[in-house]
């Protein structure tokens, strides 16, 4: 089983893949700000700054500082020394950008996509907006601002709660996404009906995609509801597979993440109405233990009944996840129980966990083959 440390950003033990970005603070390497790249607005195709969407038109996903950026090193002084010698190292380094974290990928391929979207549309507002959400005093902000210019990232959007929790502010931006590294304040996000996932760092980097978007779900407890895993952990896999056929034309209820796969959708319809299916910088995937032909029939047409449609499904009928997702190298892969986000991770895949269903009050077992 993977080693995880709980703080900051909960890192998977292993040596971390070096990203192909600018020298960063908390990296291996030490830069600063006055020694960054310019911001190359011709890279971007963009001749001047876009103006952010309105947050009620807008695919809003909001980010904690400590996901998207590596803040270790802040965070035993922290730990170590207290608040105030805390705020004091920030602002004596404010100048040194952060590295990046689990996240950054995934934030970079949002606003890949985003170009994408400004090109085919240029009035349009349905676009993914950047919030970052963080607990530090607002003294922090401009070493998070010199990093977000640094590493060229368009963030306009900020939320500093000063210790405070940030769920309230969440629903006020219409968030269609949380990503934190703090399990607690993601279930709390959770409770409210926002959807969200606690990140984590592999062990390993797996290079990914620089112009398509690749978003990866599991089925039970993240697209659907637990109904169909409580049988499972209840009754064994027998009862399982009877209660699927019993059920197939039964459609599932929603699980925490079906919003936020649906607001993937809707974008990608904006590229097919320009014939662009097959040049979609949008790609989903749906990665479960099911098996095809005893489980996923009930699977598939609920997904068609709420008119979602998903790129590729691999049904794998208990096999680890790990290996397939390596292949299929997602910027991010969500899934409700940790045995399966530690294999993913084994394998250099950013997974993040959704703490919702029955599967919290019962890890799976290795030696077991369910959802």
């Amino acid at each position: 089983m993977v080693k995880m440390s709980l703080d900051p950003v909960q890192v998977m033990s292993g040596q971390v893949k070096e990203l192909k970005v600018a020298p960063s603070s908390n990296g291996e390497s030490r830069g600063s700000w006055e020694a960054k790249e310019e911001f190359d607005q011709d890279h971007l195709g963009l001749t001047t700054k876009p103006k952010p969407p309105k947050p009620e038109n807008a695919v809003t996903v909001a980010v904690s500082s400590r996901v998207l950026f590596r803040t270790e090193r802040e965070q035993k002084v922290f730990e170590q020394k207290g608040v105030e010698e805390y705020l004091r190292y920030q602002i004596e380094h404010e100048t040194e950008p952060f590295a990046p974290g689990p996240a950054f990928p995934f934030v970079k391929a949002l606003e890949a996509v985003n170009i994408r979207l400004r090109e085919l549309y240029p009035q349009s507002e349905e676009l993914f907006d950047i919030v970052l959400v963080t607990y530090n005093h607002a003294h922090v902000g401009i070493r998070l601002i010199n990093t977000i210019n640094h590493h060229n990232l368009f963030i306009e959007r900020f939320c500093m709660t000063g210790g405070s929790s940030p769920i309230g502010y969440l629903k006020a931006w219409h968030t269609n996404l949380y990503l934190s590294a703090d399990a607690d304040k993601v279930r709390e996000a959770l409770a409210e009906g926002i959807a969200a996932a606690t990140m984590f760092m592999p062990e390993k980097l797996t290079e990914v995609s620089e112009t398509q978007l690749r978003v990866a779900f599991d089925g039970d407890a993240v697209l659907f509801s637990d109904e169909s895993e409580r049988i499972f952990k209840a009754h064994g896999l027998d009862k399982f597979f009877e209660h699927e056929r019993d059920n197939e034309d039964t459609l599932l209820d929603h699980g925490p993440l079906k919003g936020f796969l649906e607001a993937l959708g809707k974008l990608q319809k904006k590229f097919y109405a320009k014939g662009q299916r097959l040049d979609c910088p949008i790609r989903t995937y749906l990665v479960t233990a099911r098996s095809a032909a005893s489980s996923g029939i009930r699977a598939l047409k609920t997904l068609r009944a709420w008119g979602l449609e998903i790129d590729e499904a691999l049904f794998l009928a208990g096999a680890p996840k790990g290996p397939m997702l390596e292949k299929i190298r997602p910027h991010i892969y969500f899934d409700d129980q940790m045995f399966h986000v530690e294999g993913a991770a084994e394998m250099g895949t950013v997974a993040a966990h959704v703490p919702y269903g029955i599967a919290q009050k019962y890890p799976k077992q290795k030696t077991s083959a369910g959802k």
